[in-house]
């Protein structure tokens, strides 16, 4: 482990160290400014390159918050309305739905209605067109569902039928930070290789047979294969719900942003009740889930997370090659001072 950590912060320091992933990375800011900024490990199998505090990896849902952020950015600017029908900026989309509803994931469509492989996330215009034709699966706004692989698809092409660029090129102009989807050379270069913390993660983490949430992660194949997710295909292409390929300190300082108020507030709630995907009461805020202690942000599938500590001033970001659970991202929440 190497990097910063400042008084009173030790003990965040000791719970990071105390289970090495073999590459992950831990920030940390008060107030904007890194108090603990520490990384472990390696990028590859092979232990060849190690871990830097640049270092791209997938956080899968991790960055749904992202692309939600960009709706939110365009509505503050009047370029569009949180209440309006879907329809009204995309006009073949068949689903009675809000942007709102699609926000708080209570579109009824939590899941891809179109078996496809996995070569089908390198096809934006055809998984866009998939859902334009769907039918919910419940009445919009009465039930949600984590869009556990919809959501990125659903609100990026409203961002690029609103705003005329793509969600990726929204992403990179307008926010900046150390994340992006549809990475270049430079920062396919950056990424390290997710790997499983045992051979049966995938199987562990596929939902009970036919449940909601073995529908929505399955469809299309492969978000849970290394083959793919560790593929070039995977990461040069705009996947928002589960691609977001970021460092901690990119994570963090968004975070940060939206608790000084240079970005939009979206700890807002929008739906409080049972998740049909997460299986538990939920409350859902403009694409951030709030916590009953006050914390709000997400995580994401494997064991990384972005979120904010409002009563501390803290914006936390944990991300991980290795995908297991949280397990670690606990014992740091339990070591912050009080």
């Amino acid at each position: 482990m190497n990097g910063l950590i400042a008084p009173g912060f030790e003990a965040v320091g000791e719970a990071f160290a105390a289970d090495p992933r073999g590459g992950s990375a831990l920030t940390i800011l008060r107030d904007g400014e890194p108090v603990v900024e520490v990384v472990e490990g390696w990028r590859d199998a092979a232990r060849t390159r190690p871990w830097e505090t640049n270092t791209l990896v997938n956080v899968y849902s991790t960055g749904k918050p992202v692309i939600a952020m960009a709706v939110v950015i365009l509505a503050g600017r009047g370029a569009l309305d949180l209440d309006a029908p879907m329809s009204a900026y995309w006009p073949s989309f068949r689903t009675p739905a809000s942007v709102r509803q699609v926000l708080s994931h209570t579109s009824g469509l939590a899941t891809f209605p179109v078996a496809r492989p996995a070569s089908a996330f390198a096809d934006w215009d055809l998984l866009c067109a998939d859902l334009a034709a769907a039918e919910p699966a419940w009445e919009p706004g009465t039930v949600a569902a984590e869009h556990a692989l919809t959501y990125g698809h659903l609100l990026g092409e409203l961002v690029r039928r609103v705003d005329g660029r793509t969600p990726a090129k929204f992403i990179a102009d307008e926010l900046g930070f150390d994340f992006g989807f549809a990475l270049s050379d430079a920062d396919v270069a950056r990424c390290a290789d997710l790997e499983f913390d045992a051979p049966d993660w995938p199987a562990r983490n596929a939902g009970e047979p036919g449940s909601m949430k073995s529908r929505a992660i399955s469809n299309p194949a492969g978000a849970r294969d290394l083959a793919v997710v560790n593929s070039e295909m995977w990461r040069r292409a705009s996947v928002p719900a589960v691609n977001l390929h970021a460092s901690a300190s990119g994570v963090a300082r968004f975070y940060a942003a939206i608790l000084d108020g240079s970005l939009p507030a979206v700890a807002v709630p929008q739906f409080v009740g049972p998740d049909l995907f997460i299986g538990d009461e939920t409350t859902w805020g403009l694409g951030v889930q709030i916590e009953p202690d006050g914390t709000w942000g997400h995580g994401g599938l494997g064991g990384s997370a972005g979120y904010v500590n409002p009563a501390r001033g803290l914006a936390i970001a944990y991300v991980s090659k290795r995908l297991g659970d949280f397990a670690a991202l606990d014992r740091i929440e339990a070591a912050l001072p009080r």
